[in-house]
């Protein structure tokens, strides 16, 4: 197996978290941020809940978001990679995922997102959450770091915003906030599901 995958797999088993630097060549990573800033008149402001709790809370999260639509070139390769890793998650911890869905984000200046946990324990289908950054470059002190939290609310770790790099997390474990950006951020953020499907 790839060494990137067993890493991804060693570390979820091992703390439930893991931090993959490099996970995206360069190349693959600046297609992905070119596609995200050519479109980024479609990007809308993110919200918060879900469907009929849906709500916009600039106090809360005030990103920009773009859901992934697989037509493009980079898209399909990035959508590739991800299944890839599903299937050497679901071989090794067994967790039956089966769904994968994502998008690009953009985090302007001063723009979060404050602490929350990604799935409610036994109301969700996501199970593992993953973030790809895709800036070509990160200053130091600039912020924007994803912040991991036990549940006890003790800090885990910060990380930073990386070119390239992947962070993979237990979706109900975890509570997690993205801190104020001291530059635009740009990233990819998806979570691996497991759906029931009804019998054909």
């Amino acid at each position: 197996m790839d060494q990137k995958l067993q890493a991804v797999i060693d570390g979820l088993a091992s703390n439930g978290f893991v931090v993959i630097p490099q996970w995206l060549d360069d190349e693959l990573r600046d297609a992905l941020r070119g596609e995200l800033l050519v479109r980024r008149e479609e990007l809308t402001r993110a919200g918060i809940g879900r469907e009929g709790d849906h709500q916009q809370r600039l106090d809360v999260r005030n990103d920009n978001t773009l859901w992934l639509d697989g037509l493009s070139l980079q898209q399909q390769r990035y959508l590739a990679l991800m299944d890839e890793l599903r299937l050497a998650i679901n071989r090794s911890l067994f967790l039956g995922l089966n769904d994968y869905e994502c998008h690009f984000a953009h985090y302007p200046k001063g723009h979060f997102y404050q602490k929350h946990l990604d799935a409610f324990r036994g109301r969700s289908n996501r199970v593992v959450s993953a973030v790809t950054y895709l800036n070509a470059w990160w200053p130091a002190g600039a912020g924007g770091e994803l912040a991991l939290y036990d549940s006890h609310d003790q800090l885990l770790g910060k990380v930073d915003p990386a070119p390239g790099t992947l962070v993979c997390f237990l979706s109900e474990e975890f509570p997690h906030e993205v801190l104020p950006a001291g530059d635009d951020r740009y990233s990819i953020a998806g979570w691996f599901r497991r759906d029931a499907h009804p019998l054909a």
